[in-house]
C-alpha cells in the first residue's frame, strides 16, 4: 500500500505538533507494510498512490483536497482540531466543513475530538476514526539533566513550557501566574506570533528565560524534561500537545489545560486547570510541584501512546477510504 502525504505548504517554515506527527507517522508506517510518499509539487506522482492524507484544515487546504478527489483517489484528512459551539465563530468554518467533508475519512485525535467535530459540523460520526496521538520511546528512558543545565547556564528548580508562543499556547497567562513565584519559569518553542511574543517577555518575571526552539530530536530537548520540577501547557485547548506526552513519559508532574482532550490521554495524572485564570494556572503549578512525579503517569502514556503503538490503526483508516471507492 502506498499513501500519499501533504500539508499546507509553510507548514515546515515553523513546525508545530501536527508537522512532528506527519513526520513520525511516515518514520512508523513502513513497519507496518505501509509505504509513505511525500507530496512533490513537481513531482505528484499522484498516478502510483493507493490513496492521498492530508494533514491539518489551514485555510485554502480544500483545493487541494478537491483535486485529489478529482484524480479518483481515496482522501484521508487529519483534522488535529477542537471547534465548540462557543468558539465556532473564530473559525473559517464553512472552508473547515467543505475540506472536511470531501474526506473518505477523518481522522482526529481522539474521540471526544470526533464526537465534538461530527457535533458541531454535521458531519456523520462514522466517517471519523481517531488515532492517538504519540510520543518517541527514547523520552522515556534516563536523560542527563546536567546537559540542558550547563548549556543554558540554569541553576536551581524550574518549571517548563514547551511550546510555540502563540495566542492558543496562552503563555501570556502562564507569566502571569508565574510573576510572583520563587521557580523560575523557562519557555522553549519558536515565536509563531511576533506581537503576542513580545507581550509574553515584556510581562515575565526575572525568573522567565526564553531559550528559543529545540528540534524535537535534539538531546537537549529531553534533557530538559529531566532538569525541570514539572512541565506546564495552559493552552486555550489540547488535542493534547505532544510536549505534554513527551514530558510524561520522562516521569515530570504536567499540568495541563482542562480544554480539549487532554483528560482522554492523562486521565486522573496530570493537574488540570482553567486557561482563561492565571490564579488557576498558578494553583496546578503548585499542586504539581508539592505533589512531584507520579510513576503511574509515565507507566500509562509509555503503554499506551507511543509511535509504534499508535500508528497501529492507520492501515485500517487506508483500507476504509479505499473500501469507501470501490
Amino acid at each position: 500500500m502506498q499513501i500519499g502525504f501533504n500539508t499546507y505548504p509553510w507548514a515546515f517554515a515553523i513546525p508545530g505538533g501536527g508537522e512532528i506527527q506527519l513526520l513520525k507517522y511516515a518514520e512508523h508506517l513502513p513497519r507496518h507494510g505501509i509505504d509513505v510518499v511525500r507530496y512533490d509539487l513537481w513531482n505528484p506522482a499522484f498516478e502510483t498512490l493507493d490513496a492521498v492524507h492530508f494533514f491539518s484544515c489551514v485555510g485554502g487546504s480544500v483545493h487541494f483536497c478537491n483535486y485529489v478527489r478529482s484524480r479518483g483517489l481515496p482522501l484521508v484528512i487529519n483534522s488535529s482540531l477542537w471547534v465548540t459551539e462557543d468558539t465556532i465563530s473564530l473559525y473559517p468554518i464553512d472552508d473547515i466543513r467543505a475540506q472536511l467533508a470531501l474526506a473518505d475519512v477523518i481522522v482526529p485525535n481522539s474521540t471526544i475530538e470526533a464526537d465534538m467535530l461530527s457535533r458541531v459540523l454535521g458531519l456523520p460520526r462514522e466517517k471519523f476514526m481517531p488515532v492517538m496521538n504519540g510520543f518517541d520511546v527514547h523520552f522515556a528512558e534516563q536523560h542527563d539533566p546536567q546537559l540542558f543545565r550547563r548549556k543554558f547556564d540554569i541553576d536551581g528548580p524550574f518549571v517548563l513550557n514547551v511550546a510555540n508562543i502563540e495566542p492558543r499556547k496562552n503563555q501570556l497567562n502562564l507569566v502571569r501566574a508565574m510573576r510572583q513565584h520563587q521557580v523560575a519559569l523557562v519557555i522553549i518553542g519558536h515565536i509563531r506570533d511576533a506581537d503576542y511574543a513580545r507581550k509574553v517577555l515584556n510581562e515575565g518575571s526575572r525568573g522567565l528565560h526564553y531559550l528559543g526552539p529545540l528540534k524535537h530530536e535534539d538531546p537537549l530537548r529531553a534533557s530538559a524534561y529531566a532538569a525541570s520540577s514539572a512541565f506546564v501547557l495552559p493552552s486555550r485547548f489540547e488535542t493534547p500537545g505532544l510536549s505534554a506526552l513527551e514530558a510524561a513519559a520522562t516521569g515530570l508532574p504536567i499540568v495541563v489545560t482542562g480544554e480539549g482532550s487532554t483528560r482522554e490521554y492523562f486521565a486522573s495524572f496530570a493537574h488540570y486547570v482553567n486557561h482563561s485564570d492565571p490564579d488557576d494556572i498558578l494553583r496546578g503549578i503548585d499542586a504539581a510541584l508539592s505533589a512531584g512525579p507520579d510513576p503511574r503517569l509515565k507507566s500509562h502514556v509509555s503503554e499506551n501512546f507511543t509511535w509504534p503503538i499508535v500508528t497501529i490503526p492507520l492501515g485500517e483508516v487506508y483500507r476504509r477510504a479505499i473500501a469507501a471507492l470501490k
